[in-house]
């Protein structure tokens, strides 16, 4: 519990027994109007102040003018009359009983969110000429040298260079297995270092860095509302004055009818009374507060899932998910590759016999050589699998004029030679007959061409995500309509992924470019309420992941260009998030329609029912804060959900999350 929430606790207590005690105070006059003043203005007198403070600044219709209308109206009815002041107190006690229960759901929400919150390090130790200075994380530059010790935060990400040690992914990931790292290994901000001393190289500044993109996440989903959120909050505006001339009317209309059409006694007293209580009645908090609230739990209960959405119009379009398109490297897949075979080929065009031992093996060290330096200056994980495989340290002087093809593969000069290692529509593009060679693999294929001959292919095999197929299968059984992956790999490695995960569609060979092409007709074919989600993880996908409905990004291995156009981000890769994602926005819009037809009936039926005086103070209060309690305890039953178990599975994370309230 909060200090805020605290000493408002103890406003709602203290007025609560003031109350109890005047309630055996005998009647001493106007004496007892001014004791009971006191736990009126205890309870109350915020709200009054917030009242004029919108009167002040010309913007007054809302539920504080509302309350404090109709209880300084309610205590003086109770003055004039020698009344009941209980009543006007009541209904602040009971509005203060609900903006306390809505403050600690608030309060519970983003405890969920609030290990993200705390990664920021509140500073850097920069190691200069052996000595350690403490600085703002601000202030370091890239490439500096930074000293991590045991239990602290690290501020900026980077590359270690001295130490091992074990990191705690946690507060980003919800990865429970802490991570080992060594020499070399690239570390993000955020984490904790929770053994050995490490000296880590930065990479990036610190606004750059991955804590600083998550902050930054955090900080700004609030400004992105929901269209149920937009509406209420129209409503509000429109509602209030509305309902205040509404009051105005049903306070003097009836009794001047009274007194100049039937001359009759105008019983002003009365009518006032039941515009006050009508005005009680109509106060909207059970939908301006229940409705963001619901929205805020929703994105908390969902950063407990590991799964980061950017604004409450996120959650609100991901419970209207039909279609599910998905790439498959990095995403259906862990995207850790390896070398899986090395089939060099002959310089007639002939397969390397077995009856050649040394000259095959020859050639297959070539074969990989040459695929490993022309691929020496890429970050992509095929290229880094066969750096790996390759395993000596490659002479950069040899290798000159590196050409990247976007969707085919990459060009060099080695030694001298031109050198091409690429797709099979690398091959086709520069007339390099490979006579499909690779077609019977299931893998990604890299073909090897020098000075325009064919030399061979080699195989890097990827492997499957552990919560794929779980993850499809959750998918389907929650309504997912379909199910697609878009791959720029061979038919043969697409097919053979989506048998094994359940997809019901796919698409092989794709450039970057097919991937937006299929995703727009797939967008002009669906329904206009049926949203398309795609996932992603690599800054191929930016595009996709933009102009899809929701774009979801992978956010340990995903890239930092998809991630900041995506939408939704997973930050412990698990694809079973999406199926959570789903899953709490649906429970979320439900407890939302649930609130406003709760709410809207109860009102309706009690304004009625005070407009005709069957309805007292009492029983306006149920209407107004009754019903706000009770749609505020409905809202926080979406925090109630357990939980997931992370899976115990080594996080290996490269350029992690970089780019979801209250």
């Amino acid at each position: 519990m909060t200090r805020k929430q605290k000493k408002n606790l103890i406003r709602i207590l203290i007025a609560s027994g003031l109350l109890v005690i005047l309630h055996f105070v005998p009647d001493l006059g106007i004496i007892r109007f001014f004791l009971y003043l006191i736990p009126y203005l205890i309870v109350g007198g915020d709200i009054l102040k917030k009242a004029a403070k919108g009167i002040w600044n010309r913007q007054p219709f809302d539920e504080c003018l509302l309350m404090a209308i109709a209880t300084i109206g309610a205590m003086a009815i109770a003055l004039y009359s020698n009344g009941d002041y209980t009543e006007g107190i009541a209904v602040m006690l009971f509005y203060q009983i609900g903006e306390w229960f809505q403050s600690y759901a608030v309060g519970k929400s983003r405890r969920n969110i609030a290990a993200l919150m705390d990664i920021r390090p509140d500073n850097a130790r920069v190691l200069e000429d052996g000595q350690m200075r403490d600085t703002d994380p601000d202030e370091v530059a890239t490439g500096s040298i930074i000293v991590v010790e045991p239990g602290e935060k690290i501020p900026i990400d980077g590359v270690v260079i001295k130490g091992r040690s074990s990191v705690d992914t946690a507060a980003l990931t919800g990865e429970s297995m802490p991570r080992d790292v060594a020499e070399n290994d690239e570390v993000i901000s955020g984490c904790v270092n929770l053994r050995g001393e490490l000296q880590i190289r930065t990479t990036k500044e610190f606004g750059e860095s991955t804590v600083s993109k998550v902050l930054e996440l955090v900080e700004n989903a609030s400004s992105r509302k929901s269209s149920s959120e937009n509406f209420i909050t129209k409503f509000a505006r429109v509602y209030t004055p509305v309902v205040v001339g509404l009051a105005l009317l049903l306070a003097i209309l009836p009794p001047l009818g009274n007194m100049v059409i039937f001359h009759g006694n105008p019983e002003f007293g009365k009518w006032i009374y039941r515009g006050l209580t009508f005005l009680v009645i109509s106060c909207p908090c059970a939908l301006v507060i229940s409705i963001p609230l619901t929205f805020f739990a929703g994105l908390g209960a969902a950063s407990k899932e590991g799964v980061l959405i950017k604004g409450s119009n996120y959650l609100e379009a991901m419970s209207k998910v039909r279609i599910l398109v998905f790439d498959k490297t990095g995403t259906l897949t862990k995207g850790v590759f390896s070398v899986a075979g090395i089939y060099p080929v002959a310089a007639g065009g002939e397969k390397s016999s077995d009856g050649k031992a040394a000259e095959d093996r020859a050639a297959k060290e070539e074969l990989l050589e040459l695929a490993a330096m022309a691929e020496c200056a890429s970050t992509h994980p095929i290229a880094k699998s066969l750096r790996s495989a390759y395993g000596k340290e490659i002479d950069r002087s040899l290798v000159d004029d590196i050409t990247e093809i976007s969707g085919f593969g990459v060009s060099a000069l080695i030694r001298g030679k031109r050198v091409l290692a690429g797709n099979d529509k690398l091959m086709k593009k520069e007339q390099i007959s490979y006579e499909n060679a690779g077609a019977e693999q299931i893998g990604t294929i890299v073909h090897v061409a020098k000075e325009g001959v064919y030399l061979g292919y080699v195989v890097i095999a990827d492997t499957l995500r552990e919560g794929s197929k779980e993850a499809i299968a959750s998918l389907h059984a929650m309504g997912i309509e379909k199910t697609v992956m878009l791959t720029g790999d061979e038919e043969t490695v697409a097919k053979s992924i989506a048998e094994q995960v359940g997809i019901t569609e796919y698409a092989a060979k794709l450039l970057p470019g097919d991937k937006v092409e299929k995703v727009e007709a797939m967008l002009s074919e669906k329904r206009p309420d049926r949203i398309l989600a795609f996932a992603g993880d690599g800054i191929n996908d930016a595009p996709v992941l933009a102009r899809a409905d929701i774009g979801i990004a992978m956010g340990a291995m995903g890239s930092d260009a998809a991630i900041e156009a995506a939408d939704v981000v997973l930050m412990d890769d698990d694809p079973k998030g999406i199926a959570a994602a789903i899953r709490i926005s649906k429970r979320c819009m439900k407890i939302v329609y649930e609130n406003i037809w709760f709410a809207i009936g109860i009102k309706v039926l009690c304004l009625i029912l005070g407009a005709v005086g069957i309805a007292n103070m009492w029983l306006a209060i149920f209407a107004d804060v009754g019903v706000m309690i009770l749609c505020v305890l409905n809202a926080i039953r979406i925090l109630l959900k357990r939980k997931k178990q992370p899976a115990n599975i080594p996080c290996r994370q490269n350029d992690l999350m970089q780019e979801e309230a209250a």
